[in-house]
């Protein structure tokens, strides 16, 4: 008993040595970090954790998520328990929680418990986000979506506007923040045109884009086969077509893991290192139509992504890597009314088996319905359903959104249930890998802060260098200056003084200074941003004005 007692104690004290190295390891890696530092961003949109389970036994396999898994998120905006896109992504990018609609502005209402106020002469302020600290630290940029890139989350990382609707101001400032590559959807807003989302200011930025010397390319050929270090794909009108719809709709698109693996294999070649920005945009869009295969499909083609991602990590040694989601969307269950009392005993065939039937997301298989609906029977087996009722065949051909019943014919087959067509406020897993990697349950607002320190910056500090209201500044400086409202589509900031005009473009990069009627136009890695009632220039802008 004597020596069971010591070799106890022994043991206790080995153990708690032990625990004593594993609690001190997280510091010594995070002091032996060595520059350049990347971040890889990646952002599953809309997402539950219920779906990527449901991905996780559609695959048969374990996820490249799985292995990073280290925590989770709350989600919720300054002003509700249900976030949307816009205030997410700004949460995401600024480290600041805002309000619907709102892309990297401060929020003009806040209540949501345990958040702090802010002057109300701040709301709607812009404020600076970590692609735009990585640039100033002199990194290479980039972002990436499946969605028009000019969508509420990529825009969150690039833009600053107060309704995520502007695409004509998102646009525009994404192309004069010269992001190195930018790879997605959306060239209809690059260019005056009839389209929903073509440019209403008259300025075609594909132009812009050939006189910054990006090689502009538009197949998935085109993207893997360019040399240059910088790229600006843009794959579609709007939005790329679902992963699983692809290969019969749209051949000639990447997938979200090629663009990755060609972004970090051209920003890695920057001295100082890069941000790149990923986003799997249409798991939102599947969870909204409650189609659970386009929810698998673009789960699995983000994991892809993650891979590429995390490859590269462990390879460089100096990279962090974050994937989350922004939100809960659908509240979709593996189980609904047909499982209530048999839950306990129906096996994972029961809900995956009728779902691999699938060759097609509703969307895809809808692309290929004629418009006398003469060959629904065809669409709906290209949706898995090859089994349709005389009731079912009916309601398919008397709908008038025969998707909206094709997802409840799959759902219902699947055992999968749904709460809603719109967000939920869960919180949400977290992954992350590489040094200085976040663990735990953490703010959306905390991803940001972690990345600008690991970056070397401080977002706070950022936003005072980058965003400072010209009116006031130019008034401090002895101009009497306005705001030109006279081109309701290109506002200008105009301020005089003695023989000197200064004009302020609004969304670019640059700024006129004149003098004695001779006008030089000076060039920034900062943008100007009008907010509807001010407009914003950095600290750069302002010690050139003499």
């Amino acid at each position: 008993m004597k020596h069971s007692k010591k070799w106890s104690s022994l043991l206790l004290a080995s153990a708690i040595a032990l625990s004593s190295i594993s609690i001190a390891q997280p510091q010594v890696q995070a002091a032996q970090v060595k520059k350049p530092t990347n971040v890889i961003m990646l952002v599953m949109d809309g997402s539950s954790n219920n779906a990527v389970t449901l991905s996780r036994w559609y695959k048969g396999q374990s996820l490249a998520m799985d292995e990073i898994l280290s925590g989770g998120v709350r989600t919720y905006s300054a002003d509700s328990a249900i976030t949307d896109s816009a205030p997410a992504a700004t949460a995401l990018a600024t480290g600041h929680k805002s309000n619907d609609k709102f892309v990297g502005v401060l929020p003009s209402v806040i209540n949501s418990p345990g958040l702090k106020q802010i002057p109300k002469e701040d709301a709607y302020r812009p404020v600076a986000n970590v692609l735009e600290g990585a640039k100033q630290q002199g990194k290479a940029t980039g972002l990436i979506s499946t969605s028009e890139i000019q969508h509420a989350t990529p825009a969150g990382f690039s833009a600053h506007v107060n309704n995520r609707s502007q695409y004509d101001n998102i646009a525009e400032q994404q192309v004069y923040q010269n992001i190195d590559v930018v790879l997605g959807g959306g060239f209809e807003s690059l260019a005056p045109g009839t389209t929903k989302n073509a440019r209403k200011d008259g300025e075609n930025l594909v132009d812009v884009l050939k006189e910054k010397n990006y090689d502009i390319v538009k197949t998935r050929n085109e993207l893997l086969n360019s040399k240059s270090s910088k790229i600006w794909g843009s794959f579609a009108p709007s939005a790329l077509a679902y992963d699983f719809d692809r290969a019969k709709t749209k051949a000639s698109e990447p997938t979200l893991a090629e663009m990755t693996s060609k972004a970090i294999d051209t920003l890695k070649k920057d001295d100082d290192g890069f941000f790149l920005f990923v986003e799997g945009s249409k798991v939102d869009w599947a969870a909204h139509a409650n189609d659970t295969i386009g929810m698998i499909s673009d789960i699995l083609s983000f994991d892809a992504a993650v891979k590429e991602a995390v490859d590269f990590a462990k390879e460089d040694g100096n990279t962090m890597v974050i994937a989350v989601t922004d939100h809960g969307n659908s509240g979709i269950t593996m189980g609904n009314a047909n499982t209530t009392s048999t839950y306990s005993n129906t096996p994972v065939s029961a809900y995956i088996d009728p779902l691999k039937k699938a060759k097609m997301t509703v969307e895809g298989a809808l692309s290929q319905l004629k418009e006398d609906k003469s060959n629904i029977v065809e669409v709906a087996a290209l949706y898995g359903l090859d089994d349709l009722s005389a009731d079912e065949l009916a309601t398919l051909q008397l709908a008038k959104d025969p998707g909206e019943e094709m997802v409840k014919m799959l759902a219902n087959r699947a055992n999968i249930g749904f709460t809603t067509g719109g967000h939920t406020g869960d919180d949400v897993f977290l992954y992350s890998f590489g040094p200085s990697k976040i663990t735990g349950l953490v703010e959306n607002t905390d991803l940001a802060h972690a990345m600008a320190k690991f970056m070397d910056f401080d977002l706070d500090k950022l936003t005072d260098d980058l965003y400072i209201p010209a009116t006031k500044a130019f008034t401090e400086k002895g101009y009497t200056s306005k705001i030109d409202l006279t081109d309701k589509e290109n506002p200008k900031f105009i301020a005089q003084k003695n023989n000197v005009t200064v004009t302020i473009p609004v969304n670019k990069n640059n700024v006129i200074y004149e003098q004695d009627k001779t006008a030089k136009t000076h060039t920034f890695d900062t943008i100007n941003v009008y907010n509807g009632t001010e407009f914003y220039v950095s600290k750069k802008v302002l010690n050139v004005i003499k």
